[in-house]
């Protein structure tokens, strides 16, 4: 074990309130690994279809070439995951907050009905900020994971991911379901993990077996970055927060957006469950819909000129993504609408410039769509007529 990376891993076990923690190579390998310790040929996971673009690929297709397939419930409903768990789950997926709609499923409950049925909760908590915005586990999680590139290292310097174990799920009295951690590892001198590790068996095993044969490490150099990044997260979040509120704010006012998706706004669906487990802030992303639809929305990310037009969130600098063409475009049509994601949406990380900055920059780019169809362009953001109604915020 570097010991580098051993200090990133401590930290961020403290942070989220687990017993140890393992540093990947990327959030996506964070995520790979989990399952595979978790799940064999035959077996499934519960998830939702509110997921980032490339966790929704690695359980919808690539999974499945291993035989471990995906039961996807539209939605986050506790009753509706627990009703899809069978003998051969072995994981309900979630995400802390939602990509792209920003919906907040009820962990709570979903991991009340999950143990139930011995099933352990895994969630994404990226877009809780390492655990400033939100602690799955201490809301019933077993498992965390976090793509460490995005909030933790906070400034695109490097890809990183973590796997936090709460050491709370009991995996010997769910050894019929997972005997993996109950009977002699084949690729571990026939070692028993729970035996032997009891509440850390988890997070042992991922490294001592997943870790080790599949080599999706982090590098020192990499760990070291995303330490600095430790170091002033708590900073950056609470401004993210601030900045995000205000410019949903803004947004839900101008004429040029048909809707806006942020969990901090009263309209959206899931605020109250915003409020009951983002005691911090209601996050640092939000989507909003431009009049004109997917060109014009194009066209007002091509037009910042302060915001950059990335497919990364969590940066200090504000970034502006179009996931119908970019983190969701390997998706059909469907399995996009499934996941939230429609033509016309703009996904806006929220960085810490002024916000008198960054509104200032969505004034200019609007304006400059709007010279654009008085110059006879299509498919350009428009302003509501005099007395028109604005469309409705949706989520």
């Amino acid at each position: 074990m570097n010991p580098t990376v051993d200090v990133f891993e401590k930290r961020i076990a403290a942070l989220e309130g687990g017993v140890a923690a393992v540093a990947t190579s990327s959030g996506q390998a964070a995520q790979f690994l989990t399952l595979l310790a978790l799940a064999h040929a035959g077996d499934n996971i519960v998830s939702t279809t509110n997921l980032y673009g490339g966790t929704y690929n690695q359980l919808k297709v690539l999974l499945p070439r291993l035989g471990i397939t995906t039961k996807f419930v539209k939605g986050d409903s506790p009753e509706e995951l627990a009703a899809a768990i069978d003998d051969k789950t072995k994981a309900v997926y979630l995400e802390s907050i939602g990509n792209p709609r920003y919906n907040i499923p009820d962990l709570e409950a979903i991991a009340k009905l999950a143990h139930e049925k011995g099933v352990p909760v895994i969630v994404d908590n990226t877009f809780g900020a390492g655990g400033y915005f939100f602690r799955p586990i201490e809301h019933g999680a077993d498992i965390v994971v976090h793509s460490a590139t995005k909030w933790i290292g906070g400034h695109g310097t490097t890809i990183g991911g973590v796997i936090v174990d709460s050491g709370k799920f009991d995996w010997g009295a769910n050894a019929a379901r997972f005997p993996q951690f109950t009977e002699p590892s084949a690729g571990y001198h026939g070692l028993k993990f729970w035996e032997t590790f009891g509440a850390i068996s988890f997070i042992i095993r991922v490294r001592v077996e997943l870790l080790r044969d599949i080599g999706a490490c982090l590098s020192p150099f990499a760990a070291q970055q995303l330490i600095l990044g430790i170091e002033t997260l708590s900073l950056r979040a609470e401004r993210h927060a601030q900045n995000a509120l205000a410019l949903a704010k803004y947004l839900e006012k101008s004429p040029y957006v048909s809707w806006v998706s942020y969990p901090g706004l009263e309209s959206h669906a899931s605020h109250e469950l915003a409020k009951k487990y983002l005691k911090r802030g209601y996050g640092g992303v939000l989507s909003f819909g431009v009049k004109g639809g997917g060109a014009a929305g194009s066209q007002i990310v091509d037009g910042f000129k302060l915001i950059s037009n990335l497919a990364n969130v969590g940066d200090s600098k504000t970034l502006a993504i179009h996931p119908w063409t970019t983190t969701h475009e390997q998706l059909s049509d469907e399995e996009k609408a499934s996941s939230g994601v429609s033509e016309d949406l703009i996904r806006i990380s929220v960085g810490t410039e002024h916000i008198d900055d960054i509104i200032a920059d969505f004034e200019q780019s609007f304006k400059a769509s709007e010279a654009s169809t008085t110059e006879g362009g299509e498919g350009s953001a428009e302003p509501k007529a005099n007395g028109e109604e604005k469309a409705p915020t949706v989520v």
